[in-house]
C-alpha cells in the first residue's frame, strides 16, 4: 500500500482499473458516499473560473471559489488528484487577501476530505473567526468534530450553527450526530423537519438517502427501500441511494438487481466502501476472480489517495483486516486510532477507528487487546451491525459465550442481512454457539 504514483499517473490508473473492471464485467456504462448532489442556482464551472481569473488573477474569492470547485469534482469523481490543486489556488486566494474567511473555510473543506480532521477544524475556526456567519466553515468544524470521535462538541457546535444560521447542511449534520450518539428517533426526527423545508432536488435526495440509511440500520427493508426510490427520484443516478438500492436488493435475493446498482455505482464513483462492497458481493455469489478485481482497485485508490495527501488509513485498515494483509492493517489502524482517539484519558473516541482497530487486532490473533476497542465501538448506541458483530466473533474467539452470542445475536435481529457475506458468517457463528437464547 505504500508506493507513491504522480498524479497523472494516478489519475489514469483509477481510470483504467475502473473501466477495465466493468468491461470484464460485462455490466452497465453509464457521487463521495455521503456527498449530497449539486444544489441551488448554477455556479461557474471548474472551466469558467479558470477563464475569470485569468483576466482577474488578484480576484481572491475567485481563487477560493475555484478551490471549493476542485474539491467537489474530486469528491464527485472519486479522483484525488484534484487535491492538490485545490490546495495550491485556496492558498493563493490567501495570498490576495490574507483576512478572507472563504479561503480558510475552503482549506477546511479540502482538509476535510483528505482526513486530516484535526486540519479541518483548525481552518474552520480561522474562517469562523473571520465570520461567524460562514456556513460552509461551521459545517466543516461539525465534521471535523464528529470524525474526531469529539460527539459532544460536536452536537454543541450543530446547535451553535443553527441558531447562527439554520440551513439543511445543518439539519442534516445535527441529525448524524444524533444517530452516532444512539439518538435514533431524534435523528429521524430532525431529517423529516429538514425534508419538510427543503425544496431543492438535491436536498431532497440527501435527506432521502439519509433516511433510507438509518431505516436500512434498523433492519426495516421496506423503509429503507422506499427512502432510497425517493432519493432517486429527485435525483436519478446519485450514488448513495443506488448504494442503498443495492443492499436492499441483495438482502431480499435480487442479486442480479444488486450486481446490475454495484456495478453503476464503482462506474459513477470508484471509492473502496464502493468497490469492497461489490467485491464481496460477488464473492458472495461464487464470483471470486471478479471480485479480486474489484478489491485490486480499491487496493489501488488507497496508493493513489496517498500520492495526493489523503490519509487513507482507515479505508486500508478495513480493507486490510477482510481481504488482504493482517499486519498492514493492524498498522493502519493504529495509526488512524491514534489521531482520532488521541490519549488514554479521552473520554470519546470515533467510533469507526476504534471498531477498525479492534477487528485488524482480532485479525492478528490479539482478542484480549481487540476486545476494549470493540466496546468503545458500540459504547455510544450507534446501531451500525457490523460493530456488534465484530465484537460479538472477538468475545466468541476469548470464549465468552454468554457475550457472544448476546452480541452476535444483537446483529443480526438489528439487520439480519446487514451483508451479503459476513451476514451468514455471523450466523454461523451464532449457531456454532447453540443460537440466540
Amino acid at each position: 500500500m505504500r508506493p507513491l504514483l504522480t498524479g497523472t499517473s494516478a489519475a489514469g490508473l483509477v481510470a483504467a482499473l475502473t473501466l477495465g473492471s466493468a468491461v470484464v464485467l460485462g455490466r452497465p456504462s453509464g457521487a463521495p458516499a455521503a456527498v449530497r448532489p449539486a444544489a441551488g442556482a448554477p455556479r461557474p464551472g471548474i472551466a469558467g473560473l479558470q477563464a475569470r481569473l485569468r483576466d482577474r488573477p488578484h480576484d481572491a474569492a475567485g481563487w477560493a471559489s475555484l478551490g471549493v470547485a476542485y474539491v467537489e469534482r474530486a469528491r464527485l469523481t472519486g479522483d484525488p488528484t484534484y487535491y492538490p490543486k485545490a490546495d495550491g489556488v485556496l492558498r493563493r486566494s490567501l495570498r490576495e487577501a490574507p483576512g478572507n474567511d472563504a479561503a480558510p473555510a475552503g482549506l477546511g473543506a479540502l482538509a476535510a476530505a483528505r482526513h486530516d480532521f484535526h486540519g479541518a477544524l483548525r481552518h474552520a475556526d480561522r474562517a469562523l473567526a473571520a465570520n461567524p456567519y460562514g456556513q460552509r466553515a461551521a459545517a466543516v468544524r461539525v465534521d471535523a468534530l464528529v470524525e474526531l470521535g469529539r460527539y459532544d462538541d460536536a452536537l454543541a457546535a450543530a446547535r451553535r450553527a443553527d441558531a447562527v444560521r439554520p440551513g439543511i447542511p445543518v439539519f442534516t449534520r445535527l441529525a448524524y450526530v444524533r444517530e452516532l450518539r444512539g439518538e435514533v428517533r431524534e435523528a429521524r426526527r430532525v431529517l423529516r423537519l429538514a425534508r419538510a423545508s427543503a425544496t431543492d432536488r438535491g436536498d431532497l435526495a440527501y435527506i432521502a438517502a439519509q433516511l433510507g440509511e438509518a431505516a436500512w440500520n434498523d433492519g426495516d427493508l421496506a423503509g429503507a427501500g422506499r427512502e432510497y426510490a425517493a432519493a432517486l427520484r429527485a435525483s436519478p443516478g446519485y450514488v448513495p441511494a443506488l448504494d442503498g438500492r443495492a443492499r436492499v436488493r441483495a438482502a431480499r435475493g435480487d442479486v442480479r438487481g444488486a450486481l446490475t446498482d454495484r456495478a453503476e455505482v464503482v462506474r459513477r464513483l470508484p471509492l473502496p466502501q464502493y468497490l469492497t462492497e461489490y467485491g464481496e458481493l460477488l464473492e458472495s455469489a461464487g464470483r471470486r476472480d471478479e471480485a479480486a478485481r474489484q478489491y485490486a482497485v480499491a487496493a489501488a485508490w488507497a496508493r493513489i489517495a496517498e500520492a495526493n495527501g489523503v490519509d487513507a488509513d482507515l479505508e486500508t485498515a478495513l480493507f486490510e483486516s477482510d481481504h488482504g494483509d493482517p499486519e498492514a492493517a493492524l498498522r493502519a489502524a493504529r495509526a488512524e486510532y491514534a489521531r482520532r482517539c488521541p490519549g488514554p484519558g479521552v473520554r470519546q473516541c470515533s467510533v469507526h477507528a476504534a471498531d477498525a482497530l479492534a477487528w485488524a487486532l482480532h485479525v492478528n490473533g490479539r482478542d484480549a487487546e481487540a476486545l476494549r476497542h470493540a466496546r468503545q465501538a458500540t459504547a455510544t448506541g450507534y446501531r451500525r451491525p457490523q460493530f456488534r458483530f465484530h465484537l460479538g466473533v472477538i468475545e466468541k474467539a476469548l470464549g465468552r459465550r454468554a457475550d457472544a452470542r448476546r452480541d452476535l445475536a444483537a446483529s443480526l435481529r438489528r439487520n439480519p442481512r446487514f451483508s451479503p457475506l459476513w451476514a451468514p458468517r455471523a450466523k454461523a457463528a451464532l449457531d456454532d454457539l447453540g443460537g440466540a437464547s
